[in-house]
This record gives C-alpha cells, sequence and structure tokens, in this order.
C-alpha cells in the first residue's frame, strides 16, 4: 500500500514536472500507457496521479481523453489577483522573520541572474527558484503550500512573460527592490514591492497575449 502511494507520488510529480517544463503544453493529450512507458511507471499510479491532476484543475476532459489545461482571460486574472495577495503576504513575513543567511541567498541569486538576462527559458526557471526562496523565507508552511498550488497552476501558460524585449531586465531591478525591503526589515516596503513586480508581470502578460 505504501509502494503504491509512494508511486503516484512519483507519477504525479513527474508528469507535473514535464508541464512545469513545457515538455506538455496546453491542449496536448496525455495517454496513460505512452505516460507508463515514459516514466517507467505502471499504469495504475499513472492513472491516479491524471485524476489528482484532473482535481486540481491542471488537466481538463475533451470528450474521453484527458488533456493539458489551459487558462482563458478571466481565469488568468483570478489567478493573478490571488497571486499578487500571496506573494505580497509572503515578502511581508520574510521581511519579519528572513534569516541573515536566506537574505544573502536571495541576493546572490538577483546578481547570478544577471548572466542570463538575455536568456527568457533559463531566467524563467531562475525566477520560479526566486520566489520559491522568498516563499520558503516567510516560516509560513501554510503559506507555501497554497502558493506551491498557484504556481503548478502558472504552469499552463505556455510562454514567459520575461521573454518580451526588456521585462527580464525590469523584473531583475523589481526583484532587487524586493530584496533590499526584505533585508531591510521593512514588511510594508516589502509587500508593496512585490505587489506591484507581480502586477507588471501580468500587464506584460495582458499586452502579450493581446499581440499574439
Amino acid at each position: 500500500m505504501s509502494q503504491n502511494r509512494g508511486q503516484t507520488r512519483d507519477a504525479y510529480s513527474l508528469i507535473l514536472e514535464a508541464i512545469d517544463h513545457g515538455e506538455y503544453k496546453p491542449g496536448d493529450r496525455l495517454v496513460e500507457s505512452d505516460l507508463a512507458e515514459r516514466f517507467g511507471v505502471s499504469r495504475t499510479p499513472i492513472r491516479e496521479a491524471l485524476q489528482r491532476l484532473e482535481t486540481q484543475s491542471l488537466l481538463a476532459r475533451d470528450g474521453r481523453s484527458l488533456i493539458v489545461a489551459s487558462l482563458d482571460h478571466n481565469q488568468l486574472s483570478e489567478l493573478y489577483l490571488v497571486r499578487t495577495e500571496l506573494e505580497g503576504l509572503a515578502a511581508r513575513l520574510a521581511a519579519r522573520h528572513a534569516a541573515v543567511e536566506e537574505v544573502k541567498v536571495l541576493r546572490d541569486m538577483v546578481e547570478e541572474d544577471k548572466a542570463i538576462v538575455d536568456d527568457p527559458t533559463a531566467l524563467s526557471r531562475a525566477n520560479r527558484r526566486f520566489h520559491k526562496m522568498i516563499h520558503l523565507a516567510s516560516h509560513n508552511r501554510y503559506l507555501v503550500q497554497q502558493l506551491d498550488l498557484v504556481h503548478r497552476t502558472m504552469a499552463l501558460m505556455a510562454t514567459t512573460s520575461l521573454a518580451v524585449e526588456g521585462r527580464g531586465v525590469v523584473a531583475l531591478q523589481e526583484h532587487a527592490a524586493i530584496v533590499e525591503a526584505i533585508a531591510n526589515r521593512d514588511e510594508d516596503g516589502a509587500y508593496r514591492a512585490l505587489k506591484s513586480h507581480i502586477s507588471e508581470a501580468f500587464e506584460t502578460r495582458i499586452k502579450l497575449s493581446a499581440d499574439s
């Protein structure tokens, strides 16, 4: 029983990671037998993982098939509204609770990411790590869990706003401002800086959608 639960967790993580990395994009059909062969897992844990992903609205029904879900404009707006508030709260709590070592890691991330500012794919991965570090620095497990769910849903967006020309440089400047507010224990400043950062990203994504 416990082995089956472990396999289900592994299958879930493997499929989720593949979606997150863009190996399966919105609209792609997921087939149990193909996934079982690809990941070397039996079909039962694959089936249970697919059911879990469907429950979380990461997969959708297309007739009898399961496909990677996509987000319409209203869903995107709802997602960013929730993300903005939760991320802002994480920054506020990080300003209150972050260890000196955690602040140093955040600063190092901003500096290191300057080297990949012209690589949207690499910068997108680095951006996720940066935000995850802020979540952890909030030292609130329940907030981290909710933000994990939000960021899993973010994987349903086929493109990154960091691909827009000039956005990467500005995003790193915004990251630096967030870190400084956290380092200065400025809870309100950190909250505002991170909310503004997410708002700018959303605005960029809206423009990206309008141009496509």
